[in-house]
């Protein structure tokens, strides 16, 4: 089976149509889509997403941006999925994602950043289990895993 991956591209990503683009980069390095739905996030729901930032200064900014338009929630499986989801969407300080990572060719402000990517496998089944119910998530039979 492998291991999965929350990730949510933000707001921005619908507004400049970069959604093929993101998927299709992840889809490329032979990673498995098994969860994905548009949604609105409500604010409860976002408090919880971002539980662990409640105290900081930033906490309302984080909040405000990904209930202000649809985001895109993802659940990717593959083995070392958090790592290699991780080195793909590249550094959460944009001035520190190198080209060629999703932040890194597409973000230009950290607090619009693009993308959420869960940042351990313990975040992951933490952002899995608020995002989707377990029957929204279709593990398929892949033929062609063993290309990758």
């Amino acid at each position: 089976m492998g291991n999965r991956c929350y990730t949510m591209l933000k707001p921005g990503v619908l507004n400049r149509r970069l959604v093929g683009e993101v998927i299709s980069r992840l889809e490329k390095k032979g990673l498995k889509l098994v969860g994905l739905k548009m949604m609105n996030i409500s604010r409860e729901l976002a408090g919880k997403h971002y539980a662990e930032h409640k105290e900081k200064p930033f906490f309302g900014e984080l909040v405000d941006y990904i209930t202000s338009a649809p985001v895109v929630a993802m659940v990717w499986q593959g083995d070392d999925c958090v790592t290699i989801v991780r080195k793909l969407v590249g550094a959460t300080k944009v001035t520190e994602a190198q080209p060629g990572t999703i932040r890194g060719d597409f973000a230009m402000h950290t607090n619009m950043n693009i993308i959420h990517a869960s940042d351990s496998d313990e975040s992951a089944d933490r952002e899995i289990n608020l995002f989707f119910k377990p029957e929204e998530i279709i593990d398929w039979e892949d033929n062609s895993a063993s290309w990758y």
